[in-house]
């Protein structure tokens, strides 16, 4: 065994000790205070663990070369033209019909659809050249 663990097994047995010395009274405060102390060492030796894979961590270079792209990349522009289909549908029909306008309701239509399409796609190449341009803060941006 090593000695943390011979440690950890001396602090269990004082711990049983005083039990049988104090009684069933004190049962729980000395669980407790052993509980404490266990939670402790395993957080130190979270916290080493952690310093130590931190002191071995060495950022990529692709890293800083290509920045991520934030939470409103591909996903919002597919579901910006998913909606753009779906919402078509009726707005086809309703503009199509006689009484709304017939083929120039379908061209009005339609030509308001592909450009807020348009328009957001071109907002994201905008953001996306933005973001190039910008050094990241961190290596955890």
């Amino acid at each position: 065994m090593d000695t943390r663990q011979d440690e950890l097994r001396r602090d269990l047995d004082a711990t049983l000790q005083a039990r049988k010395e104090l009684g069933k009274e004190y049962e729980d405060a000395l669980v407790d205070s052993f509980m404490k102390r266990l939670d402790d060492r395993l957080d130190a030796r979270v916290k080493r663990s952690v310093a130590e894979r931190m002191d071995d961590y060495e950022p990529r270079s692709h890293h800083r070369d290509h920045p991520r792209r934030s939470g409103f990349g591909k996903r919002s522009s597919t579901g910006l033209a998913v909606t753009s289909l779906v919402l078509g549908i009726p707005l086809t029909a309703i503009a199509g019909s006689p009484d709304s306008g017939g083929f120039a309701g379908l061209v009005v239509c339609w030509a308001g659809i592909v450009g807020v399409n348009l328009a957001a796609a071109l907002g994201e190449l905008r953001n996306r050249g933005n973001r190039g341009a910008r050094s990241p803060r961190s290596d955890w941006d």
